[in-house]
């Protein structure tokens, strides 16, 4: 595994949250963190059908343009009985014309498993893979999850896409009404930096 020596890591997003969750989540190693969006980086097109594909595409693309180690994400949420959907269209199935809109997605997500009378509990999981990679090509993968449930209707205004029809197992509060850093900790995204931290930094 490749430990990461430099001083300074461009995160492969254009998602300020994201990137604030990320940049905090490496504080204690002293790194500055960038990212792609603050550089004017384009956006590649995600052309794969898993995260892991799509994470690539991200980091390869930041690390190729700026010379330097990339890190990106990909992550949506799976639901066992849709067969895995949404997944790696996660963030598609809440786009419109106008934007997204993760109210429709999420009664969408409702609307069909109502449809085939899925039973409960409506096992889901949140799903993060992180791909850090290197301007020379190398790159290093880190999956991580968060098993749960479906629940309706949503509750909480915390977080964003999915998270408030989304309960943690051992949890009876929604992402969506758990406090944003708690959240952090815990999640599919926490998992995956745990993973990362091992590898990469320590």
């Amino acid at each position: 595994m490749r430990k990461f020596t430099e001083q300074k890591l461009v995160v492969a997003t254009h998602n300020q949250g994201k990137l604030e969750e990320i940049a905090k989540l490496l504080e204690p190693f002293g790194i500055e963190v960038v990212s792609a969006g603050a550089l004017g980086l384009p956006e590649p097109e995600e052309t794969e059908t898993t995260f892991i594909g799509n994470a690539r595409i991200k980091a390869h693309a930041a690390a190729k343009a700026t010379g330097l180690p990339a890190l990106a994400d990909d992550s949506g949420i799976a639901i066992d009985a849709l067969g895995g959907a949404p997944g790696v269209y996660t963030a598609d199935w809440a786009t419109t014309p106008q934007g997204r809109d993760f109210g429709m997605a999420m009664q969408r997500t409702w609307n069909e498993l109502e449809a085939i009378n899925a039973p409960f509990p409506r096992r889901a999981k949140f799903c993060c893979t992180l791909v850090m990679a290197w301007p020379d090509g190398h790159d290093e993968v880190f999956p991580g999850e968060m098993p749960g449930a479906v629940v309706w209707p949503p509750r909480g205004d915390q977080g964003h896409g999915y998270d408030p029809i989304f309960q943690p197992e051992g949890f009876d509060i929604t992402f969506g009404e758990m406090d944003r850093w708690k959240k952090n900790e815990i999640s599919h995204r926490a998992d995956a930096f745990r993973k990362l931290v091992a590898g990469c930094f320590t």
